[in-house]
């Protein structure tokens, strides 16, 4: 943006630097289900105007930015990632689509998502390796910024959607914290939906979400997103509680290793590292969480199941045999059950806010290794993830709790992420 502001640079050779990139790595990421360039040429020479006439709008007017498929946009299909909706246009912007746009924002594209944003995978393959998933569901947003096709990309979060993809493809991302910021307007809401942002950095990040959040709001009866403009100063921690989850005990050797690393650097720079043995409030906290993909199976199989039923009866054919697993799981259901496991997730929401006190923030892997490959078919609690186990990320979607990715780490040539939690 300084560039831009003293003229040595505009936003319309940016994007055009952008579809440079798009169009060379574009052939084998497959990151992309639409792309809006004439639309998009359109809105960057609006804002190179405005740059010249002193009149910019946001901290991101002329920001190239790719929107997950699961968000409406007014000028391009919203799909979804299912041959259900091909071609379907609603003609309509989601709230924070409408809020970038108002922002000045450039946007640019749809990314590829998983199925209905679930396990189900699409084409996009890993931008450091194509024989790797880019994670799921935010596989496009991911994958465009571990490319470096554009500086910023909307996700959405139910269980490991955001976390874990950036994680995969080297992204600064973060799942705010629940209802930060308005999901209306998404084609599927679950109790749990977040929104976030894949970005290249923390500031750009930072700027994106903030713009956001000042002008969509959060969820109805949620205050919103709180903080200042411009990104905090950098501070350092005095303790941090390590989040083990039902990640750890899966973890493989290597990462495992890796993180521990960055454990022993944090505390040779005077953080206190606590964990569960440390203290019977985090291992009560640790036990609270240890069910937390069972919990999410169940709280979004329990809500898909109406989404779910009516498109059966509209189409019959055509949705996978993943998601018809999830439609049985919803027929198992009774509302019984459903009440059972969101008062399991309130148990788990209470433990986290016991050990608020303890430390300044909680750290932990994004994944249980680095991204898995493209015909992975492991499986949670009855559940095929091609994407990767959303392991330390069911945790945090089921807290509701503010989540951060960091690209830190390599394993085995692959990127892995470190979460920071709020």
């Amino acid at each position: 943006m300084p560039r831009f502001q003293d003229g040595t640079d505009t936003p319309r050779a940016y994007l055009e630097r952008c579809l440079e990139v798009i169009a060379a790595r574009e052939p084998v990421v497959r990151a992309w289900v639409t792309l809006n360039e004439a639309g998009a040429r359109e809105a960057a020479d609006a804002a190179t105007a405005r740059y010249k006439a002193g009149r910019v709008l946001s901290t991101i007017d002329g920001m190239p930015i790719g929107i997950k498929d699961i968000l409406q946009t007014k000028d391009m299909p919203t799909e979804q990632g299912t041959p259900l909706f091909k071609g379907v246009q609603t003609k309509t912007d989601s709230a924070s689509v409408l809020a970038l746009r108002q922002a000045g924002a450039v946007i640019l594209g749809k990314t590829v998502t998983t199925e209905l944003g679930m396990s189900h995978s699409g084409a996009t393959t890993n931008p450091f390796n194509p024989d790797h998933t880019p994670g799921g569901s935010s596989s496009g947003s991911a994958a465009v910024i571990g490319a470096g096709m554009v500086p910023a990309a909307l996700g959405t979060q139910v269980v490991g959607s955001i976390i874990r993809p950036a994680g995969f493809c080297a992204n600064t991302a973060i799942k705010p914290s629940f209802g930060a910021i308005i999901h209306r307007g998404e084609r599927l809401a679950f109790s749990q939906s977040h929104i976030g942002v894949h970005a290249g950095d923390l500031t750009d990040m930072w700027r994106v979400l903030y713009e956001m959040g000042v002008r969509s709001g959060g969820d109805p009866g949620q205050p919103g997103l709180y903080g200042e403009a411009a990104l905090r100063p950098a501070a350092k921690p005095s303790r941090l509680i390590v989040m083990e989850s039902e990640g750890w005990a899966m973890t493989d050797a290597a990462t495992a290793g890796a993180f521990e690393q960055i454990l022993g650097q944090l505390r040779d720079a005077g953080v206190t590292i606590l964990r569960r043995g440390d203290n019977p409030l985090i291992e009560n906290f640790e036990h609270a969480i240890g069910e937390s993909l069972a919990i999410c199976r169940d709280v979004c199989g329990y809500e898909l199941r109406w989404t779910l039923e009516n498109l059966v009866e509209r189409f019959t054919t055509g949705l996978s045999n993943s998601m018809m697993s999830r439609l049985d799981l919803a027929h198992s259901m009774t509302i019984e059950d459903y009440r059972l496991v969101l008062m399991q997730r309130e148990a788990a929401r209470r433990a986290f806010e016991a050990i608020g006190y303890l430390a300044d923030g909680l750290i932990s892997l994004f994944s249980i290794g680095p991204a898995p490959l493209m015909e992975n078919k492991a499986k949670d609690s009855g559940v095929t993830h091609t994407t990767g186990l959303p392991a330390y990320n069911a945790a945090t979607s089921v807290l509701g709790s503010a989540a951060i990715t960091l690209p830190l780490l390599s394993v085995s040539g692959m990127p892995v992420g470190v979460q920071v939690i709020g």
